[in-house]
């Protein structure tokens, strides 16, 4: 009995620093950003609804592209020229944009070739902060943008600027399984320094008689336009095309393919055009789970105006890809912007990102 009351405040002593040093742990994990990152690289079975990527190296290809090889834990299999949704935390926010998969199928890891956009939040923050050692959430690999299951016999990988990623895993691909005859790959860049892939163009150039590498450079030729194409690629009609660029290099070379626009393939990595969706009169929007009503101006997607309101939505692309930030209307009528298309019946899937209201609407959010 003596030695258990002379033990007791010992005991007791204990017992509150152990409580104390619980609570400091549990607010430093509360409060850590990570926390939830960590829960879930500890708890595997609890993040199967995300991927997740260590980043084993990142290397400069060109004065402002990074590729950033990624190693993730569960990969679900890529078509070369697919893309990826890729999740960062900037300044505590989680942004998602969707980058093309640079690396073929059969490559062990995933590569991301991400080019510095002025302004961008994602890839300026990718550029300088993302490391080897760090981690990324990835969504599921999606897009359309593939060559079809039998090759083109004649075929042609047309590219500009950083719209060389898609192209360049397709490119990847053909070499590994074999399959570069008759492949004429053009890659059009401001200069030699912005050519993507240069060293490894010209490695493989010279290992498959089949393909044929043309770069165009802006700052010693004229503009890459129709007239050029016909000049750089004189069989241009008897190709199957692949085409990924600057949106002013695809405006210039289309008209080449007048007549035989079905061999043209192309992938655009642009926003929904703001002047477009300005077209419309201001609507009220309700939102049919918060029971939210807003009034839009007219001016912007829905995305946007929404977003004005104060909405705070997942999205990734912004541009009709990824289909992140899809819903479903209850009723009311959409323009999609991009194609024109209108979309008057109840519960149809919209994507906010290029849609604008064409009469008051009810969503499901």
């Amino acid at each position: 009995m003596s030695t258990l009351a002379t033990n007791a405040p010992h005991v007791a002593r204990t017992a509150s620093f152990a409580l104390r040093t619980t609570q400091r742990l549990s607010r430093a994990l509360l409060l850590d950003r990570s926390f939830r990152f960590w829960v879930d690289e500890l708890a595997p079975v609890a993040s199967r609804a995300e991927l997740r990527a260590r980043v084993l190296s990142v290397v400069d290809v060109t004065h402002d592209v990074k590729t950033f090889v990624l190693a993730p834990r569960v990969w679900p299999g890529h078509l070369p020229g697919q893309w990826v949704p890729v999740e960062v935390e900037v300044g505590g926010i989680r942004l998602r944009r969707c980058y093309s998969i640079s690396s073929p199928p059969n490559d062990p890891h995933v590569e991301l070739t991400v080019k510095r956009i002025p302004g961008g939040r994602v890839s300026n923050w990718m550029h300088t902060h993302l490391h080897a050692g760090d981690f990324v959430r990835l969504g599921a690999p999606s897009g359309d943008f593939v060559l079809p299951e039998t090759k083109p016999t004649k075929l042609l990988l047309l590219s500009g600027g950083s719209g060389a990623t898609p192209l360049i895993a397709i490119l990847r691909d053909l070499a590994h399984r074999r399959a570069l005859e008759d492949v004429t790959y053009l890659h059009a860049a401001r200069s030699r320094r912005d050519v993507l892939f240069a060293s490894e163009l010209a490695r493989l150039s010279s290992l498959h008689p089949g393909l044929r590498v043309v770069l165009h450079l802006d700052d010693a030729s004229p503009r890459l336009d129709a007239t050029q194409l016909w000049v750089l690629v004189p069989d241009l009609a008897h190709r199957e095309t692949f085409l990924c660029g600057p949106t002013g290099m695809m405006d210039a070379v289309a008209p080449a393919f007048l007549g035989f626009e079905g061999r043209l393939h192309h992938e655009r990595f642009v926003a929904a055009k703001p002047a477009a969706a300005a077209s419309g009169a201001g609507a009220r929007i309700h939102l049919g789970r918060s029971k939210r009503t807003i009034t839009t101006t007219g001016r912007g997607t829905l995305l946007d105006e929404l977003e004005q309101a104060g909405e705070r939505l997942e999205y990734g692309c912004r541009m009709g890809i990824c289909n992140t930030c899809r819903c479903a209307k209850r009723s009311g009528v959409v323009e999609n912007v991009l194609t024109g298309a209108i979309s008057n019946e109840p519960d149809d899937d919209i994507r906010l990102c290029v849609s604008v209201a064409r009469s008051d609407l009810t969503l499901a959010l």
